[in-house]
């Protein structure tokens, strides 16, 4: 290959070859070397990529703004900065997502890119650092130690907006199933037996509570993210910040992304403590653990077709096996579990990076930034997957649902006031020894009339709607 296709980046290992048409540079190239883990480069966090470039247009306006940076490189760095946050370039972030540094090796690759891109802008050759530098003049008054939590942060908050959506449409979802279902009458069941009568669309609220109650509880959790520490620099101390650079910074970071951020009011606590994301870990992990519970539930009440409980019907949308014929199963309701077991053992992950932070920087922020963009995403997608492949398509088997009422023993119970505790419970006795239903062995004993039994056996009634 010609040397032409290369330029030559020097760092302070030494020169290396760097393909002449990328925007990275040298500490991108050993990054990359150096950290073959995933083989999930940081394009595929957009969030993040654009919360690195929000970060620094921030920082080159404030930079500007006092008098740190001239207007021709400031702008030029804006407008590139503004390039990716537009979704351009976004191939050129290359490292891994989970790295040794602390998050240097993402920073500097959004350094480098900013800085080669601005550099083209000038109408200069990428490379060209004597006339724009990515540490000297996109890195000004900035270490990884801000830059990269405070972008962490941005992505984090628009990330958590997605899923906050689609919780909202799940839970719709939900809510229009009860309404759907408000009169269809069954057996509630406790342990897994008879319990009390109730109805289906009540058993369908409760999923659309669930959701609800998680839904304000993850929203209240991303309030915490709004804290930024840049300015902070190295450990929090602002060195080789100006007076001023943070409140001003916060400001425009402010401005550029839309935000209602704010200050951390001790910057090197800041710089150390990931617990806001630990909080919104455990947030992720109590949405995920209910979902999969409502889902178990989902498969449970559609097993069968003949030998499950048969309540309900799932939309069928592919065959379920290889072997038997006409076989559907549960899909959907499996890979929301799934997707539930892994947001826990994210959980789990987030949990021992940020014990294992040590005095003034916790090191292991990238694998909490990859285990939260897991998360919030994937369960994003599996809250939108069962709204719309599962949910809005279930129907209820109303006469095999009444027909269990019927037949149950837990019937007796609605009873009991009227029966009395003794007679109700030999009735339930009868009832079970032979096999038949409740209100004939009422109606044969003579315990209630006819009409008394019926009024009694309302589906209000029984499913308690009046109240």
């Amino acid at each position: 290959m010609s040397t032409a296709s290369f330029r030559t980046d020097h760092d302070l290992l030494g020169d290396r070859d760097i393909p002449a048409d990328a925007y990275w540079g040298v500490h991108t190239l050993r990054a990359v070397e150096n950290f073959p883990i995933t083989g999930q480069p940081l394009s595929t966090n957009a969030q993040l990529v654009r919360g690195l470039a929000a970060v620094k247009l921030a920082a080159a306006r404030t930079n500007q703004e006092l008098g740190l940076l001239d207007a021709v490189r400031a702008d030029a760095i804006a407008e590139a900065c503004q390039e990716i946050l537009d979704g351009k370039l976004h191939e050129q972030f290359i490292v891994d997502v989970i790295q040794g540094g602390a998050g240097t090796s993402s920073n500097m690759n959004a350094n480098e890119v900013i800085a080669n891109r601005a550099l083209e802008i000038l109408g200069h050759k990428k490379g060209d650092y004597s006339r724009l530098h990515p540490n000297d003049h996109v890195n000004l008054s900035q270490s990884t130690n801000d830059v990269y939590p405070t972008a962490v942060r941005v992505a984090t908050i628009l990330s958590v907006r997605g899923l906050l959506d689609a919780l909202e449409t799940l839970e719709e979802a939900f809510a229009a199933k009860a309404a759907e279902f408000r009169t269809v009458v069954k057996m509630g069941r406790t342990q897994l037996q008879d319990a009390v009568p109730m109805t289906l669309g009540q058993e369908f609220g409760t999923y659309a509570v669930t959701v609800g109650e998680d839904r304000l509880r993850l929203a209240e959790a991303g309030l915490l993210i709004h804290e930024i520490n840049l300015g902070a620099t190295a450990i929090g101390t602002g060195l080789n910040a100006p007076v001023g650079y943070s409140a001003a910074a916060c400001r425009h970071l402010a401005e550029v992304t839309g935000l209602p951020l704010v200050t951390s009011v001790d910057l090197i606590e800041a710089t150390q403590d990931v617990g806001a994301f630990v909080h919104l870990s455990g947030v992720l992990k109590r949405v995920a653990v209910k979902l999969s519970k409502i889902c178990n539930d989902l498969r449970l009440l559609s097993s069968g077709p003949r030998a499950g409980l048969g309540e309900i019907n799932l939309p069928a949308v592919q065959s379920g096996s290889s072997i038997m014929p006409g076989k559907i199963n549960p899909v959907i309701p499996e890979v929301v579990s799934q997707v539930a077991y892994e947001v826990v053992g994210n959980d789990v992950t987030i949990s021992m990076a940020a014990e294992s932070g040590q005095l003034q920087l916790n090191a292991f922020e990238p694998v909490i930034v990859h285990s939260l963009d897991k998360s919030i995403s994937h369960l994003e997608n599996a809250c939108r997957t069962l709204t719309d492949r599962c949910v809005r398509g279930i129907t209820a088997n109303a006469q095999r649902l009444r027909l269990s009422v019927e037949q149950s023993i837990g019937l007796v119970t609605a009873l009991n006031p009227h029966l009395g505790y003794a007679a109700a419970t030999a009735i339930a006795q009868e009832a079970l020894a032979t096999g038949r239903g409740v209100a004939e062995l009422v109606l044969e004993h003579g315990l209630l009339s006819a009409d008394r039994l019926e009024e009694l056996l309302q589906p209000e009634r029984l499913a308690n709607l009046t109240n």
